[in-house]
């Protein structure tokens, strides 16, 4: 019976991208949004799953398995997953997204930065400033109920657990390098015009 039930758990499968993927261009490309969501976020997925079937052959098998390699395997992998399954509804097609937030949002970034162009440029230095291969995210940390902007190193590394994320950027190459080659800068001044600000607002709301 356990072995059946071990049998049937979910997978992990890649979320479609909530609009078309030329709606966010000139922004981000079509061939762009479409490597990265297809391939990128796809090969997150598949290798969250071939992790997850890696253990529970062992258990079913009653092997040893190395714990250590495959619990980071499975870490940056569902990182990934997760980072960007939260990525994609982030942004809207233009019209709806860029411009300056309202809201809970709005609020919550005056009370906090002062203004939003105050939060706009930390946030932007902590995009440009992330070593290596990483995200910049804006998170409420719960101890003090006070937004914060961090850092993700890779898709596992410097994050703040239970803190909820309102806001990613992923910085990895992959998620510019069609359009903007090797300019972070140029790609994060591009996301500004397509930041989904109603989503954002809706995870604020369920957290406040």
């Amino acid at each position: 019976m356990a072995q059946e039930q071990m049998q049937i758990q979910k997978r992990y499968e890649l979320p479609p991208l909530p609009y078309d993927a030329a709606a966010l261009e000139p922004h981000i490309s079509r061939e762009q949004l479409s490597l990265h969501h297809d391939k990128h976020h796809q090969g997150y997925v598949t290798g969250a799953n071939a992790d997850l079937e890696k253990l529970e052959q062992a258990r079913q098998e009653n092997a040893d398995i190395d714990e250590k390699a495959i619990l980071k395997e499975f870490a940056f992998n569902i990182g990934g997953h997760i980072l960007h399954s939260l990525f994609w509804p982030t942004m809207a097609p233009a019209g709806k997204g860029g411009g300056t937030p309202g809201g809970a949002v709005a609020d919550v970034l005056d009370r906090e930065f002062g203004t939003f162009d105050r939060f706009k440029k930390e946030f932007s230095r902590a995009a440009s400033s992330v070593e290596g291969s990483g995200w910049a995210a804006l998170v409420m940390e719960p101890l003090s109920g006070r937004p914060r902007i961090m850092q993700i190193e890779k898709h596992s590394n410097n994050v703040y657990p239970t803190a909820p994320i309102l806001m990613v950027l992923d910085l990895w190459e992959h998620a510019y390098y069609v359009d903007y080659r090797n300019n972070r800068g140029q790609f994060i001044d591009a996301f500004w015009n397509v930041v989904n600000w109603d989503q954002v607002n809706s995870r604020m709301e369920k957290m406040i």
